[in-house]
């Protein structure tokens, strides 16, 4: 928390990104009317600003022991790294599935002002 915090600080100073001060959240859902609900409930609650829900992906993977395979919607979520503890707590308890799929990678680099507008889409009112 410590070192999030000591990057965001700097990333005031300076003016410039500092790498890892966001993060894409992937969340795989059953259907798109849950990924809809899923969107929806974290665009209110400011643990992101922008999610793209992506239609049909295949999935595979093993589910007490045997292979499965499912449609899914993807979703991406784009949140401050801040924010992944909490926004992975509130899918767990909304999310349908035993073990919901969530997971995040840091960004590595991104344009200034998208960023800008990323950051200014999550504060709080």
């Amino acid at each position: 928390m410590l070192r999030t915090l000591s990057q965001q600080l700097l990333s005031v100073v300076t003016g410039s990104y500092v790498s890892g001060t966001y993060s894409i959240v992937f969340v795989n859902c059953p259907n798109e009317q849950i990924a809809r609900d899923i969107a929806r409930a974290i665009l209110d609650k400011k643990l992101t600003a922008s999610v793209n829900i992506l239609p049909k992906a295949s999935s595979l993977y093993y589910w007490n022991g045997e292979i499965e395979e499912a449609t899914e919607i993807l979703l991406l979520i784009k949140t401050k790294t801040s924010k992944v503890h909490m926004l992975s707590s509130y899918i767990r308890l909304v999310h349908p599935f035993e073990i919901p799929e969530v997971f995040s990678l840091p960004m590595d680099q991104g344009d200034v002002h998208y960023l800008k507008w990323l950051e200014e889409g999550m504060a709080e009112e």
